[in-house]
């Protein structure tokens, strides 16, 4: 799914476990609970998306877009964010993932 546009789509509970969404625009999608683990999410769009509750254990987020992003109870364990656009994320828990960006 490489460059692929799902802005504002149902994905709540998906399993995007390993997926290839390289530069996929998510912006605004419900990603809440979805396993989302090892995926690669390089640089992707993810403006204000909802990924509560989601596994984003072991996900590459190098310069993913996560701009006013609801992340709480999103386990990043792993997730490696460098380069990643953190500006007004709620209620993430950044201990055990990877590169994060200084705010």
């Amino acid at each position: 799914m490489k460059g692929a546009s799902l802005v504002g789509a149902n994905l709540r509970g998906a399993d995007l476990s390993g997926a290839n969404l390289w530069q996929a625009n998510l912006s605004g999608a419900d990603l809440s609970g979805a396993n989302l683990s090892d995926a690669d999410l390089e640089d992707a769009l993810l403006k204000e998306a909802n990924l509560s509750g989601a596994d984003l254990s072991g996900a590459k987020l190098f310069s993913a877009n996560l701009s006013r992003a609801d992340l709480s109870g999103a386990n990043l364990s792993g997730a490696d964010l460098f380069g990643a656009h953190l500006d007004g994320v709620i209620g993430a828990d950044f201990s055990g993932a990877l590169n994060v960006p200084t705010r």
